[in-house]
């Protein structure tokens, strides 16, 4: 299942992300997204966890979780059409 994660603090790297969702189960693929011209985080990314039921307890639990001072968005991403 593909992860969107919002509000993320600027200072968090994919590692970082990537254990953070660890806890809950295996992670196949964490991106945070970044501005082409700077290089700087954009303030969101997205995780894919290959087991559903691991990536919803995730969802449950992470959503609206506190992250470096910043209170994160966690959701299914929804693909673009």
């Amino acid at each position: 299942m593909n992860i969107f994660v919002g509000s993320l603090p600027f200072s968090i790297n994919e590692a970082d992300l990537r254990d953070s969702f660890e806890a809950y189960g295996a992670v196949s693929s964490v991106k945070i997204i970044t501005d082409k011209f700077t290089g700087r985080s954009k303030g969101f990314g997205f995780v894919e966890m290959p087991n559903e039921a691991e990536a919803l307890k995730a969802i449950e639990e992470l959503n609206g979780a506190t992250v470096s001072g910043r209170t994160i968005i966690v959701n299914k991403s929804i693909p673009k059409e």
